[in-house]
């Protein structure tokens, strides 16, 4: 079983600049398009084996769904297997954020100013400042999706209420798509796995402890991860792809709403994994997920020479090298771009 060397990031890995790739050609077609494929299309066997073997070669659980909505074409594998979604739950909550803001129910231009008992471990930028900083909401909602913040993941969580995100992905029919927990909660749970005393720390108390370092914190990170009622969020590699193509499409909150939306997932910090091979064709929309080296996921919407395509990929339960893991998520996303980029 591979070791935990560093404190568990949701959302974390290189670097990139932002690429400059223009979208709104690609996101109107997607648009008018998104449903109207051949009814039962697929990919052609040997992308969907290459793809499968690609995953079966990792020491993990994995699973995928790729749909390419002007074609019909798709590429599932395991694609309905209930998934440890880590900080790719962010994506429901930016979505009932931006659904509130239609509403008149959240205000943008709003500054919160950080206290701290907002200070969250893991990735983000927001704990390196001092308390006291005033973003607006649109820049905690930014930071949540691009470092996948969690200082700003648990402030936003809160202003749109866990239990309303997940009563909207039940009425947009996502069976299986929910946030579970708060960053925040969640961190405190695996003190409380080393010592149930720690369930009455506040989240000032865990964000200064860090993270347990004992002897046997590697052992209970990794059936911590393992844990379906111990996950940030769940969903499947299906839901989460057909929330983004939803969300591309137009059918989730207004235009200039999802135009939002899809410009913070363009700007994401993070290029290890689906962007890592095609940055130079492709703009990459998308948000990771990690616990690692236990956990790496990536989910997205790749706008390239042909019609755009959404991809979501989940690798839990990593015995492996972890840089392997990244790798294979690059592999895919290159085969699927090869193959239905000149489509």
């Amino acid at each position: 079983m591979a070791a935990m060397h560093q404190p568990p990031l949701l959302g974390r890995t290189r670097r990139r600049d932002p690429l400059a790739f223009p979208v709104a050609g690609a996101l109107l077609t997607l648009a008018a398009l998104a449903g109207c494929g051949t009814a039962g299309s697929t990919s052609s066997p040997t992308l969907e084996v290459e793809v499968a073997d690609l995953l079966d070669s990792l020491p993990a659980l994995t699973s995928m769904y790729a749909r390419q909505p002007a074609t019909g074409r798709e590429v599932a594998i395991r694609a309905d297997v209930p998934v440890n979604t880590l900080s790719t739950i962010k994506i429901p909550i930016l979505i009932q954020a931006y659904r509130d803001v239609d509403q008149g129910l959240l205000d943008l231009d709003v500054r919160y100013r950080i206290q701290p008992e907002d200070l969250r471990r893991g990735s983000g930028l927001i704990q390196t400042f001092a308390t006291g900083l005033e973003p607006t909401v649109r820049d905690l909602i930014t930071q949540m999706l691009i470092t996948s913040d969690n200082t700003a993941t648990d402030i936003v969580l809160q202003m749109v209420d866990m239990d309303r995100v997940n009563r909207t992905m039940e009425e947009l029919g996502f069976r299986e798509t929910r946030v579970q927990t708060s960053t925040g909660n969640l961190f405190r749970r695996v003190w409380e796995l080393l010592d149930p005393a720690h369930a009455e720390l506040s989240h000032r108390e865990v964000y200064e402890r860090g993270f347990p370092r004992d002897d046997a914190a590697a052992d209970r990170s990794f059936a911590f991860e393992g844990t379906p009622n111990e996950w940030l969020g769940r969903s499947t590699a299906r839901e989460m792809s057909l929330i983004l193509e939803r969300l591309v499409a137009g059918d989730l909150a207004s235009a200039e709403s999802t135009a939002e939306m899809i410009g913070i997932l363009n700007r994401q910090f993070y290029a290890s994994r689906l962007p890592r091979r095609i940055g130079s064709r492709a703009q990459v929309a998308h948000k990771t997920g990690d616990w690692p080296p236990i956990a790496g996921n990536d989910v997205g919407i790749i706008f390239g020479p042909g019609d755009p395509f959404v991809v979501s990929i989940f690798a839990t339960q990593n015995t492996g090298d972890f840089l392997e893991l990244e790798d294979a998520h690059a592999r895919i996303a290159e085969l699927l771009l090869n193959a239905w980029g000149g489509s």
